[in-house]
């Protein structure tokens, strides 16, 4: 049973954001979420366990497919960046606000980078492109995440100080269109730089939340030195370019690791 620890230590926790929520908010709405999200993550990591090919897909598609369709179309919430600044600023403890403490601010502390892994919808979609291993080196224009994220600060900020009507439509309409947006630039830098994680390098302004916050991750890939022959094979397939065969937390590109364990699969001596 120690091989399953890892699922049900992530269904433990997704169980227990979801009573807390629950009990505290007095909203059976979150003790669904966060189950739901919870038994999504936790069956793709025994889809793993099991060796099944798209473990980590079938996880991707049911967390990513429930928030972009239900939560955002249907419920009409903005779970992108700007949602979470519109929340902030109304000072109300919900949807997004929920949504970033516990996948992207805090949940990092344990899991680091795993939402970008596991749960992203934007991610979801660009991951069904065929560069799924970068053929070229990593471009050194990872500052235009700051860009994006204080373009999205600056979008909701004006909203509010202009006092404009009816933010909440605007909202939805923000999500709807800023989801278009992502998906069309990251499906260009795709195909433009052979990378299906090009916008998450480059563009993405989530990742000024979750990469010093990943930094101090629980769940970390680590190597065993004495069966490692340096192959090199693990980061050849990483589709973030991480050194996994270094176990500092100053490894290159350490805080970039999605745990999608392509460099586990294809290690030949089993030392990750």
């Amino acid at each position: 049973m120690k091989k399953y620890f890892l699922p049900f230590m992530m269904l433990a926790v997704f169980e227990t954001i979801a009573v807390t929520l629950w009990l505290t908010k007095d909203n059976v709405f979150y003790l669904f979420n966060f189950s739901y999200i919870g038994i999504s993550i936790s069956f793709g990591i025994f889809l793993y366990i099991k060796k099944y090919k798209y473990a980590r897909r079938a996880a991707q598609l049911l967390v990513g497919l429930y928030m972009l369709v239900y939560l955002g179309f249907i419920c009409g919430e903005n779970m992108q960046i700007e949602g979470f600044w519109y929340y902030l600023f109304t000072g109300v403890f919900e949807a997004a606000t929920i949504h970033y403490a516990v996948a992207k601010i805090f949940g990092p502390l344990l899991f680091g980078r795993g939402w970008c892994g596991y749960a992203c919808w934007t991610a979801m979609v660009l991951d069904f492109l065929p560069y799924r291993v970068p053929v070229a080196p990593r471009k050194q224009i990872g500052w235009i995440r700051y860009i994006t994220f204080a373009g999205s600060l600056i979008f909701v900020s004006a909203l509010f100080f202009a006092h404009a009507g009816s933010i909440e439509k605007i909202m939805f309409w923000a999500f709807i269109i800023g989801n278009v947006i992502y998906y069309a630039v990251g499906i260009i830098l795709a195909l433009a730089f052979q990378d299906n994680r090009a916008f998450c390098k480059y563009i993405c302004p989530i990742t000024v939340f979750l990469k010093p916050v990943s930094y101090f991750s629980l769940l970390r890939i680590q190597c065993d030195k004495s069966k490692c022959v340096s192959c090199g094979k693990c980061k050849k397939v990483c589709p973030m370019d991480v050194d996994v065969t270094d176990n500092s937390r100053k490894r290159k590109n350490g805080t970039e690791c999605i745990l999608c364990f392509e460099c586990v699969k294809n290690c030949p001596k089993g030392a990750l």
